[in-house]
């Protein structure tokens, strides 16, 4: 979804290019034109939409352990083995898809289609110009401003709030789910681990956890999940903009906590509201943090 991203660098001698359409590709009624990128579940490509020629961004199931492509496009899994994973994350995947859906916000990405084809699921979204905030943290190796993070961060909570108050949470914050567009505005991506709130069933298996950004609670069981842990995660980004170094995780704090408060590392850079707002963001009880996305928009307001 960055603009950054030439289409034309794109090397098909990449070992893993297999995994992903060549371009030229048509799937249903949009034409590969790129890849953008690529995780252990997913491809992601840069597309154009016949009709009209609209840019789009294209995201297809593919598990790489559980299925692979075979001719004609087709994804199938790996073994009988990995039949049942596969069909219940193409499930899962499906389900990401509609509830995006539900979601209109401006800090949120705008799903257009999603549609089965050649035996998997294919999710269509808006292109962006814009640039991961994880990719400019590394690049920039410095500090961001706090006129930065005043912009940006109370923007994407307005965003958490509305996934809030549809009844969600998102489980996955992080700097590399952040797209910063001209002009700061910013748009959280990658709903793969959204699930919803409160729930009355059994807690949702395979919780996913980011080391650095996941609150102790996706690492446990025993420890609910609420809206509280979606702000841990804005905490830590907010946290990394500081230093772009990527925070301690939270399993390790709980052995020993050696993250040095925002208060006493930056207090000669940053305001103390400031700092004071991602300590409390980033507390390891989830009772010490704030409760709602609207009590930390209200904290970082100047």
């Amino acid at each position: 979804m960055q603009s950054t991203l030439n289409p034309d660098s794109y090397e098909t001698e990449d070992p893993d290019a297999w995994y992903f359409l060549q371009p030229g590709t048509r799937i249903e009624d949009y034409i590969i034109e790129s890849t953008l990128g690529g995780g252990g579940f997913s491809s992601v490509y840069l597309a154009r939409q016949f009709a009209d020629q609209q840019w789009v961004v294209l995201k297809e199931y593919l598990p790489r352990r559980l299925a692979h492509r075979t001719w004609g496009n087709l994804v199938i899994p790996n073994s009988s083995e990995t039949r049942t994973l596969f069909i219940v994350g193409r499930k899962r995947f499906l389900e990401e898809a509609m509830v995006l859906t539900k979601f209109r916000h401006t800090s949120i990405v705008e799903v257009l289609n999603f549609f089965e084809a050649n035996s998997t699921v294919y999710l269509v979204m808006t292109y962006e110009y814009g640039k991961i905030l994880g990719d400019y943290l590394r690049e920039k190796k410095g500090p961001m401003s706090e006129v930065f993070i005043r912009r940006v961060f109370p923007s994407l909570l307005e965003g958490v709030k509305c996934i809030h108050n549809q009844g969600y949470l998102h489980l996955d914050i992080k700097p590399h789910n952040i797209l910063i567009r001209q002009g700061g505005e910013p748009l959280l991506l990658d709903f793969g681990a959204v699930q919803p709130y409160p729930t009355s069933g059994p807690p949702k298996p395979g919780k996913v956890s980011t080391p650095g950004f996941s609150p102790i609670e996706q690492y446990i069981d025993a420890h609910a999940v609420g809206p509280w842990s979606d702000l841990y995660a804005v905490g830590a980004s907010m946290r990394m903009c500081l230093d772009g170094k990527l925070p301690p995780s939270a399993k390790a704090r709980a052995q020993k906590d050696t993250l040095t408060p925002a208060v006493k590392s930056f207090r000669y850079k940053y305001s103390a509201s400031l700092l004071q707002i991602i300590d409390s963001a980033m507390a390891m009880n989830p009772k010490d943090r704030p409760q709602s996305a609207q009590e930390m928009i209200s904290a970082l307001k100047f």
